[in-house]
């Protein structure tokens, strides 16, 4: 009778008595004359359960069910070969009226591999009521199946009966005890099992070394490793994977040169793990030899290692190369599409990305879970709603039951970062099992829409559940009352963060506090801040508070903190155009002219403003005096037409942060043809009246687009939402969501 057990319940195993004894079957004909008959042999030529049925037949028509050997390949055949069926296998098993020991251990065996491994136990249960002894064949299945469901205390019991039986110096069953042990944490006795043995070969060592390396202790797991007398390829791959998992990938690198130079032959799950630390470490040198030795090798077509080879070109910046390996595939399978679309999201080509899944769907290939992942960020980054929508539905449909809630996090931070935040919030309403990145997102997400009093409720009911909220849940309150004007609630949470969760504040945080005070024009706490930093201010702080001195006119400190910009980061062109507009706002024109005389000797360039609008599920994108749109005439026919417009109700351009050396019409030319603007006429030439306009811009949004885009909303009845570096803006009704607080 099959026991009942529970994964958290306790299993019972019945006392292993001396007395207990295999009961032999009736004989068997001679084995050879078994081993050869065409009926088993047509067994091992099965693709499919139809067929196994069909053979199956053909043994009950022969007589040959009627032997031990016939049904021990029957079951070993459904219980452990992918073409076979586990349940299948249980229905032979259940009509032998006393299986063997070899019938045992496979169906065991069976589930053993299963989802169920728990059923291995309940087997083994039944085996030993009905007097069948356990062999050194037996108890690896039995350690894989406590592995599996962290069974420690039927594990122990089961290695009372090893001990009884004395099979602790069985090297198969020594092995997948020490395994069972350290993966269930246990790692003091499996550090035991293993001091005790006089089994000390490089089985064992890997053994216990892959539990160290499972629990993080890569310091002990490198001591034993030391120790080896004679290393195989699975130590070392050991070793080299315990380190890249733990983003020690200068480490797996060196150790995986000193495999190399004591000539042990790399394999296929070397090459896999050294790879991808090359990924992360951006070390393209050593990827460029392995990608030699690969195809140098009986390796050179091994799809999995080509996988290997496409995302660490990707990861490390070399796209072309990446996209010719790609190309270069005869077969692909999801994986190959995966690690291409990412290496695209990774390196923000985002249009690639999505060019690329499209061509996915037209190569019938079907998505999973890492593939809809990548392409959601790349949806959230440019705006594509249209293929958002249509990849929520898709994961509606195919993922409904997953347990795993990232998709449905990642589909809040897409429909927010789109603009459409009613979706998220629905979204995030229906989720059933809230992850505290789910949370996160948004919180975030009301946050980059000027929603701070929603944000303040959610991360309330956020504590009322009993979640605790982490680092990044406060970098979203911060941004809250940053994106609203509200310093005192802003010191409020930075001072909870530390206190009353004992969180310490990251660059993010002190970023956020000094955007605020900045903002708000309390520059001396903002200075005094920085100052008591545990960490020295990086350029994203530096350039929020050169931000906040041109908003209130402090050129002065501008001065000093632009100095402060250049020296971090020489390159970057952005401090340079800010002071310029601190000093054209002050109308210092020399000074202006100076700066950008000095950004041009420099061989720098502004980056250029480039704006991004989703229509038909297709993303367009425009930059400043764009001319190379398909419908461009149409669309400077429409920006004429909206400058006429504005003219009419008063608009006047403010070029007062123009460049001084271009007379006043070319400077209202050049701040019509801003990106957006170019956007915004081609929403209205290319979508029904009254439909919502969607853009998103890579720079923060000028003050006149700004003052334009509110009378356009007002004057073509659209609501425009805008999506700049900073934040969203909500246009309607000639009103902004920012309250041009921004």
């Amino acid at each position: 009778m099959v026991l009942p057990v529970s994964p958290s319940s306790s299993l019972s195993l019945p006392i292993l008595s001396s007395s207990t004894h295999h009961i032999l079957p009736a004989s068997d004909p001679p084995y050879k004359l078994l081993q050869s008959h065409p009926s088993l042999y047509l067994l091992s030529k099965c693709k499919s359960l139809q067929d196994l049925k069909q053979v199956h037949a053909q043994i009950i028509k022969t007589g040959l069910h009627n032997t031990h050997f016939a049904l021990s390949k029957l079951i070993e055949f459904c219980a452990i070969s992918p073409y076979g069926d586990l349940a299948y296998a249980l229905l032979l098993f259940e009509s032998i009226e006393e299986p063997n020991r070899f019938i045992w251990n496979n169906i065991i065996r069976g589930y053993s591999l299963s989802s169920n491994p728990i059923v291995a136990l309940e087997l083994y249960v039944r085996m030993i009521l009905c007097g069948t002894e356990p062999n050194s064949y037996t108890f690896p299945f039995l350690f894989k199946s406590c592995a599996k469901i962290g069974a420690t205390h039927e594990g122990k019991q089961i290695h009372a009966h090893v001990v009884k039986l004395g099979l602790e110096n069985d090297a198969f069953v020594h092995t997948s005890l020490i395994n069972m042990y350290a993966q269930n944490g246990e790692l003091g006795n499996a550090r035991l099992v293993f001091d005790k043995s006089t089994l000390r070969d490089a089985v064992s060592f890997t053994a216990l070394i892959t539990g160290y390396v499972s629990r993080g202790f890569m310091d002990d797991a490198r001591r034993l490793f030391d120790e080896i007398p004679v290393r195989d390829v699975v130590s070392w791959n050991a070793m080299i994977a315990g380190y890249a998992q733990c983003g020690r990938f200068e480490e797996a690198l060196a150790l995986f040169e000193e495999m190399r130079k004591v000539n042990v032959q790399p394999n296929e799950s070397t090459m896999v793990t050294v790879l991808s630390a090359c990924a992360q470490s951006g070390s393209v040198e050593l990827g460029n030899w392995v990608r030699s030795w690969i195809e140098n090798s009986v390796l050179g077509s091994n799809l999995r290692l080509v996988n290997a080879l496409i995302d660490m070109y990707s990861k490390c910046g070399d796209l072309e190369t990446a996209r010719g390996l790609f190309d270069g595939l005869h077969q692909r399978d999801v994986i190959s599409w995966n690690v291409m679309i990412g290496g695209y999201t990774h390196r923000s080509c985002y249009k690639e990305a999505l060019t690329l899944f499209h061509l996915m769907l037209r190569s019938n290939v079907e998505p999973n879970d890492v593939t809809l992942l990548g392409v959601l960020s790349a949806c959230a980054y440019l705006g594509a709603l249209d293929l958002g929508k249509w990849i929520h539905a898709y994961i509606d449909k195919n993922f409904q039951h997953m347990t795993n809630n990232s998709l449905w996090t990642s589909l809040i931070d897409m429909y927010a970062k789109c603009g459409n935040i009613d979706a998220a919030e629905q979204v995030f309403n229906n989720m059933n099992l809230k992850s505290l990145a789910s949370w996160n997102a948004m919180i975030s997400g009301l946050a980059m829409h000027g929603h701070p009093d929603k944000a303040i409720r959610l991360f309330e009911e956020m504590a009322n559940e009993g979640i605790k909220p982490d680092d990044i849940t406060f970098v979203g309150l911060l941004s809250a009352c940053t994106h609203a004007g509200l310093p005192e609630l802003g010191r409020q949470y930075f001072s909870s963060m530390i206190h009353d969760f004992n969180i310490s504040p990251k660059l993010h945080h002190y970023g956020c506090m000094i955007d605020l005070l900045g903002r708000a024009g309390m520059f001396d706490e903002a200075e005094t801040l920085m100052k008591n930093m545990e960490m020295k201010p990086d350029g994203a702080i530096w350039s929020s508070l050169l931000g906040a001195c041109r908003v209130h006119g402090r050129v002065e400190l501008g001065e000093y903190v632009a100095e402060q910009l250049f020296e971090l980061e020489p390159d970057n062109p952005g401090a340079y155009v800010l002071l310029s507009n601190i000093y054209a706002g002050a109308c210092r024109w020399d000074d202006v002219a100076r700066i950008r005389n000095r950004l041009t000797n420099m061989g720098m360039k502004k980056v250029p403003g480039c704006t991004s609008i989703e229509v038909d599920g297709v993303v367009h994108e425009f930059v400043v005096s764009d001319k190379v749109h398909p419908l461009r005439k149409d669309v400077y026919k429409m920006l004429d037409e909206i400058d006429r417009l504005l003219e009419v109700a008063g608009f006047v351009p403010d070029t007062s942060e123009v460049l001084r050396d271009i007379d006043e019409e070319w400077k209202e030319g050049a701040l019509s043809h801003h990106s957006e603007k170019l956007a915004i006429a081609f929403g209205l030439i290319s979508t029904k009246p009254g439909t919502t306009i969607r853009i998103v811009k890579n720079l923060r949004v000028c003050g006149n687009c700004h003052s334009a885009t509110k009378l356009i909303s007002k004057i073509f009845n659209r609501e425009i939402i805008a999506r700049d570096k900073n934040r969203f803006h909500h246009f309607k009704d000639g009103f902004c969501s920012c309250k041009d607080y921004w």
